[in-house]
């Protein structure tokens, strides 16, 4: 803890006289500067709004049930919650209106490979990609070399290969990358990925570092544990 850090402790001890509220405002007040400025954080309304979507979304399909973009939002953020099986059957009531949207196919071999149905969601996903290799700016990749890692590492590698190819200037996507790597004990390729991560975030615009911080600060805490 810097000396700062520990002077404010004091003084908000002080003022409120009582050294738990003290570290609650320290931590309230850090969360507050990491989700303004870095971004290293998880947001902890993100799963609050998502439920309420997921509420809504819900209510809307008990009134118009023939609803299929309804119930493609509603699948994604299912999917997002790890409800896959709820995920997976929305999607397959909306297959006929949707078979040409690689969009669809991705989310459905999203929910497929975590209903540990493998073999079929490498397919879908595969089947989202012929129709749009870049859709999802690639993350279906991401998916299949995630999937793949324990199973059939070569495989897993040359999904992610793919991926990086896609995703050439996103720092996050070569933290994710390099964590992929990491993951499968290749190191020096993790260290590459997650240096490139760097660099790219160095180069950006300023308008477009706000996004890529955290990525990037996450980028050089897990290369130096490498």
């Amino acid at each position: 803890m810097s000396k700062l850090s520990i002077l404010l402790f004091f003084l908000l001890s002080w003022v409120t006289g009582n050294p738990l509220i003290a570290i609650i405002i320290i931590l309230a007040v850090v969360y507050f500067l990491d989700r303004r400025y870095v971004g290293v954080m998880p947001s902890i309304a993100k799963p609050f709004r998502r439920s309420g979507k997921i509420r809504k979304l819900r209510t809307q399909l008990a009134s118009s049930p023939f609803d299929v973009s309804s119930k493609r939002e509603l699948a994604r953020l299912l999917i997002e919650s790890k409800k896959y099986a709820e995920a997976y059957k929305l999607l397959e009531e909306a297959k006929e209106a949707s078979e040409d949207s690689a969009e669809y196919w991705s989310d459905l071999g999203a929910a497929s490979i975590g209903l540990q149905q493998l073999q079929d969601g490498e397919q879908q996903i595969l089947q989202a990609l012929r129709l749009n290799e870049r859709v999802k700016y690639g993350q279906p990749y991401l998916q299949l070399a995630t999937a793949f890692k324990d199973k059939d590492p070569q495989k897993a590698l040359d999904y992610a290969s793919k991926f990086g190819e896609i995703q050439s200037s996103s720092s996050e996507a070569y933290y994710l990358l390099g964590s992929l790597y990491q993951s499968l004990g290749r190191k020096d390729e993790a260290r590459q990925a997650l240096g490139e991560s760097i660099s790219i975030y160095r180069s950006l615009p300023k308008y477009k570092k706000r996004h890529e911080r955290g990525w990037a600060l996450r980028s050089a805490i897990k290369r130096n544990f490498l």
